[in-house]
């Protein structure tokens, strides 16, 4: 955490970095200038592993 935090910090304003995944540590959600949270309403099928998974 304290590695992608450090990276963060140094990127230069004019670059945007886009996070994904779950379960996001606190330290991160707070560094971030904007968080999303998903959540399923709709789905056509099961799970993909590698897609959803």
């Amino acid at each position: 955490t304290r590695e992608l935090l450090d990276v963060l910090e140094a990127r230069p304003p004019h670059v945007e970095i886009i996070l994904t995944g779950r379960y996001a540590p606190a330290e991160i959600i707070e560094a971030a200038d904007l968080v999303t949270e998903m959540v399923e309403v709709k789905h056509p099928g099961g799970t993909r592993l590698g897609i959803e998974l």
